[in-house]
Order: structure tokens, then sequence, then C-alpha cells
């Protein structure tokens, strides 16, 4: 879903087309042997090919991660596999002092950068999966791996975790259906934007629909209008190279406002929780567009779509064609389509394991294979950490597969190649005063300036 264990974690599966039958058939055993024993470190690792571990985490959901350990068990099926959900509210007072005593789990989940269940605290307790990434893999296993899932999962120089999959965001998703009644094409310019919704409200549909209540998604919203007015500079501010005050994050707070002032984001916004509120508009067919990243791609499928619409309150659920679009220009630059993510969470191994070699096994099948990985894929939640994973569509049943596959595709293949963060380096303290930047523009109670000035002095005291 929404990524890892920020505001924006995941919300109910509901494990639409999740493997598929046909995504289950695993093409033989994983070659070259197990990689494990590269992987663990300590005399006693235990049997790489046998053992009984557990897993503890606060995502996945327990149907896929059931079904991830069955698709793993025909490969290995002497590892028996025990998957714990916390909470993510729970995780940290479960987790630290587990790892701390001898009787912890063998795997457990993390999160980029410094959120709850942190790789930055917990990957001290983890092995170093660069060893068994490497054998199983080969030398060049970076080029192999989405950038963005290894670079945000090490603690120091340790590979601490293995990205199972990421999610990203920088898209619109926008109802098909809708626009091919009023013939309507996707906006690519503000103009187009504008006149879309006009032509939307001239027939009582809704346009733009966003939670701007829910803060975190408006920076998902501010972070690509400030690419499109410049790449990069986002980025920077988050790494302290450029101050807030930079001229394209007040043009880009400019331009937000401008959404609001000219009609594009719907009345009540700043009162609207992005869920349920924005995503039930769109899911019911209030509203032809919507703000969401990568993991809306499960609505795609018929099971999904007709869940999620069913979820909105429709009581005769009828799926309609979704598909995502790039962030229209409304700065005029030409700078559009950039993505930007996360890891959803990674696997890590404890280092005080009993079993650390059927662990390690465990985690890297999962993160690097093509069995692995297809089962990660066929979801169509997680973009997969291996690059050369695609989802099976011949089992994956999308609503209209015409209209959607080569977006989809597109989707995947874009952001297989980031290496942009999205919130995995932004401390609670910032995204807060993001998220006050953000909504006293909205509401005309600071000026763009101003509000990048206050955000800058946050900025400034965060260590």
């Amino acid at each position: 879903m929404l990524g890892s264990s920020r505001i924006w974690k995941r919300r109910p599966l509901g494990f639409a087309a999740a493997l598929m039958s046909g995504a289950l058939v695993l093409a033989g055993c994983a070659g070259g042997g197990s990689p494990a024993q590269n992987g663990a470190q300590g005399a006693d690792q235990g049997s790489a090919d046998s053992g009984e571990i557990t897993w503890w985490g606060w995502t996945p959901d327990a149907a896929p991660a059931n079904a991830y350990i069955k698709a793993f068990n025909k490969v290995y099926p002497n590892i028996k596999v025990t998957f714990k959900k916390l909470t993510i509210d729970g995780y940290d007072a479960a987790i630290r002092p587990a790892l701390a005593s001898s009787v912890g789990p063998d795997v457990f989940d993390v999160a980029p950068g410094a959120a709850n269940g942190s790789v930055d605290i917990y990957g001290v307790n983890a092995i170093d999966l660069k060893p068994a990434v490497e054998k199983t893999l080969g030398a060049d296993w970076e080029s192999k791996l989405a950038p963005i899932g290894v670079s945000s999962l090490k603690n120091g120089d340790k590979l601490a975790a293995l990205s199972v999959g990421s999610v990203f965001s920088g898209t619109v998703w926008i109802n098909k259906d809708l626009f091919d009644k009023y013939n309507l094409q996707p906006p690519t310019t503000y103009d187009e934007w504008k006149k879309v919704c006009a032509t939307f409200k001239a027939n009582n549909v809704g346009c733009f629909v966003q939670g701007a209540a829910q803060t975190a998604f408006n920076e998902d919203t501010l972070q690509a209008i400030s690419n499109n007015v410049q790449p990069g500079v986002w980025e920077k501010a988050l790494k302290k190279e450029v101050p807030w005050t930079d001229p394209t994050i007040v043009k880009a707070l400019t331009l937000w406002k401008g959404l609001f002032d000219d009609g594009i984001m719907q009345e009540g916004a700043l009162g609207t929780q992005q869920y349920p509120d924005a995503n039930n508009g769109f899911m019911s067919g209030k509203y032809a567009m919507v703000m969401m990243g990568s993991w809306y791609m499960q609505y795609s499928t018929v099971e999904g779509m007709t869940a999620a619409i069913s979820g909105a309150g429709v009581a005769d659920p009828k799926p309609f064609t979704q598909i995502p679009i790039a962030f229209p220009d409304i700065a005029g630059t030409g700078n559009v389509g950039s993505l930007y993510g996360d890891a959803d969470f990674g696997l890590a191994v404890n280092q005080k394991s009993k079993n650390i070699a059927a662990a390690t096994t465990f985690a890297t099948w999962l993160g690097t294979s093509a069995e692995g990985q297809q089962a990660v894929a066929d979801i169509l939640n997680d973009i997969p950490a291996l690059v050369s994973a695609q989802p099976n569509w011949d089992t994956v049943k999308l609503v209209n597969p015409e209209v959607q596959k080569p977006a989809l595709e597109k989707l995947i293949s874009d952001a297989g190649k980031s290496s942009e963060p999205r919130l995995a380096t932004v401390v609670a303290d910032l995204q807060t005063a993001i998220g006050v930047a953000s909504t006293t523009v909205a509401a005309g109670e600071a000026t763009p300036e101003e509000a990048a000035a206050t955000l800058q002095d946050t900025a400034s005291k965060i260590k």
C-alpha cells in the first residue's frame, strides 16, 4: 500500500489478485544453492535449507505474508516460517526488548529512515546481508536491484535489510471511463487541467480530490510541483544542501496555492483526509482524479477495484478503468514524470538468531530471487526490488488490460530507475513543518515566502 511506518502506512490490501495460481508455479528451484551461509555471521548458523524461523513485522497483512511463505516453501519445504504481525504503534515497544534478548525473532521488519521500526535504530541488531546478495546476484548485484531499496536500508556500510519492494509517488490516477464519457484527454499542462475541471464541474462530477488535512500527502504534491519547477531541489533541501527558502520551493508553494484558487483542488480540501475521504471519493466515482502513488496499482485489477469500490460504500460495485498519469506540467517547464519513493519495508536477519542461515535464505529469496520477486510483483502493491521482475500479466486480471497494462508497465519501469527519496529522510518535526506550510499557504494565512521562511527556521534547528 502506502509504504513503511509513517502516517501513510499501508491500508488493508484486500489481497486483490494476489499471487494468482499461475504466478505461484515456480520454475524449478532457486538455482545455485542457498545463499544463506555467506550472509550469516558467527560459527553456529544452523542449516541453510531446514529449520524453524519466526518473522516479526507490522506489514504485510496476513494474507500476502502467508502467500509469500507458501511460495517460499515450494522451493525450501524444510524451512518453516511463522509470521507474527504486530501493530504499527506497538512495533517499537515489542521489537526493542526482543532484539536485546536471546529469544527474539529470526527475521524482522525495518523501515527506511528514522521512523517507527527504523533501520537507523535496529540495523545494529542485524547481520550484513551483502555477502548473501553477492552470492545470489553476483558482484554487480547493486545494478540488479532498485537503487532506492538499497540506499535506504543500509546501516552505515552494512546492508542491514533487503527491500521486498518499494512505493513511489509523483503520479495522479484518473478514472479513464469518466474522461472518455466526456471526451476528455488527461491534462498535461495547467491550462488543460483547468479546462478538464471546468468540464467535469459542468457535468456535476468532481475533478480532482486530495485530503489536504492529512499533510504527509501534501508533501507528495509539493514534491511533485517542486520537481516540475526544478528537478532535484526538494531532495537537496531535505539534505540541507539548499535552504527551504530557495526560489524553487517558494514557487512550488505559490503553484500549490493556485490549485486552491483556480478550483482544481476540491472545496473543503483542508478538512478532508486522504484516507478514507479522498480515496473513497475517487473509488465511488464522485471525482475523476486523485493524487496517489504506485500502491494504487492493486486497484487496477477486477478483484481489487471491486473490493475498493465496495469499501467506499457503493452497494453494487462496478469496476472502472483507472490509470496513472504524470503530474501535469503546472510550472510550464517541461519537467514532468519525476517519481520519488522509499522501500516499503526491509527484511533484516537478527544477529542473535540461532537459525541465521535459514533466516538469511528466506530474506534473500524473497528480496532477490526471481521467484520471490515474482510473487511480490503479482500483487501490484509494491514495485519489486529486483529490477527485472515484472507482473505476470497473463494471470493478473486487469479491468481493461489494453489500456492499463502499458501505463502500469511504464510506471514500474520508471520507478525502478528512481533514486529520489519520498519520506524516508523526513524526520517527524520536518514533516510537521511541511504540513503547516502547505495548509497555511492554502488557507491564505501565510504567503509562500513566509511559509518557506518558517519551514527553513524549523529545518535549521533539526540536528
